[in-house]
């Protein structure tokens, strides 16, 4: 991971970690799973939320 002063970890577990960077064009979201990493704008961001919490309540 970046080790900027505007980077956030915002969720952490033993084998994934998601995080956010401030860029120009505002915040870039970060997903590390394993040896694949998604990085994201923040509407991308917003849409995999949004089906994450879809599939989360079937």
């Amino acid at each position: 991971m970046n080790s900027n002063k505007d980077d956030d970890i915002l969720a952490e577990t033993e084998n994934l970690t998601i995080w956010r960077s401030r860029e120009d064009m505002g915040f870039m979201y970060h997903i590390e799973l394993g040896s694949i990493s998604l990085h994201l704008i923040p509407d991308e961001w917003e849409e995999l939320v949004i089906l994450v919490s879809q599939a989360a309540s079937r």
